[in-house]
């Protein structure tokens, strides 16, 4: 990964990790699809307004990738995804939920094995990207009983699959608008349908508690959880692809588990410590030829600061 490219990887786990929390809080008091639909909406005010005041001309879908790149966006990454995680989340335990999402990685070369030419996972990948899941399994500790048979269990694993072949679709269909304008758009389309799926399942807004701690919640998610994640993480699959972008769903745990220390006080475990090291040691796996590219470029860097005239013979 470039400096840029590690940027967005940073930003978007940073935020999406963080914004658990925010999604917890928030459903002790609100309904579920609601809760997610007010969380689209936020969203799509947000970076269609930035959006239209920093591209003016360049911010509406005008190529026929970028339409396509919008509606794969706004039904498989927002619409499908925040409504099957939101209502899985209510049914299952949170640990465990993090150690299904995190088919992501697992699923993503799957279909790009299928969808794309230039996304191919070795062996040596795959041994990354499994001790990956593996250190996520070793920083959650879920319950067997709720991997297995569990209704919210499945609606999460599906909405993992679709995030994941989404992004694998956008790779394909390579839109050329701005990734902010994209995001917003697809925010935007899937805002509607979001408020419509709450409505049949018989949720209202009517009669909701809209308590400090619900308004942060709701806040929080939707400008920073979705209008600031959402445009790094599409941002990410147009730069280092579908693959490694999803590798955030392995670094998510880490930062959730961190930010429940940190805010809610909860205890980091010696096995949290481990399964943060196992976690390390897949990226280390997965991106081995970008850090030895790096350690290469830091030595000739260094070997030409030491020297003086790296490249310049005596006579020169």
């Amino acid at each position: 990964m470039s400096r840029r490219s590690s940027g967005l990887f940073v930003a978007a786990t940073l935020l999406l990790g963080t914004s658990f929390v925010g999604i917890e809080a928030g459903l002790a008091s609100l309904p579920p699809v609601l809760f997610a639909a007010f969380r689209v909406d936020i969203a799509a005010v947000v970076l269609l307004g930035y959006a239209w005041l920093r591209y003016r001309g360049a911010w509406l879908p005008t190529t026929r990738a970028d339409r396509v790149g919008v509606a794969v966006s706004a039904v498989l990454v927002v619409l499908a995804n925040n409504v099957l995680l939101f209502v899985g989340q209510t049914t299952t335990s949170g640990n465990a939920g993090a150690v299904v999402y995190g088919l992501m990685p697992i699923a993503a070369p799957a279909f790009a094995v299928f969808l794309l030419r230039d996304e191919r996972v070795s062996a040596v990948d795959a041994l990354g990207l499994g001790l990956g899941l593996a250190g996520v399994v070793v920083i959650v500790q879920p319950d067997p009983a709720d991997l297995l048979g569990s209704t919210g269990q499945g609606l999460v694993a599906v909405a993992a699959l679709c995030v994941a072949l989404g992004s694998v679709l956008l790779r394909r269909v390579g839109p050329s608008m701005p990734t902010l304008a994209l995001t917003g758009w697809s925010m935007a389309l899937a805002a509607p349908a979001v408020h419509l799926v709450s409505l049949g399942l018989g949720e209202s807004a009517a009669g909701l508690a809209w308590t400090p701690a619900a308004v942060a919640a709701v806040l929080y998610v939707g400008l920073f959880g979705t209008a600031a994640a959402y445009p790094a993480y599409f941002a990410l699959i147009d730069a280092v692809g579908p693959v490694r972008a999803n590798l955030t769903a392995y670094a998510m745990p880490v930062v959730a588990a961190l930010t429940g220390w940190a805010v809610l006080g909860e205890r980091v475990a010696p096995t949290t410590v481990l399964g943060f090291l196992v976690v390390f040691a897949g990226f280390l796996v997965v991106q081995r030829r970008t850090l030895a590219t790096e350690l290469s470029r830091r030595r000739r860097r260094a070997t030409e600061g030491a020297s003086g005239y790296p490249f310049e013979s005596a006579n020169d």
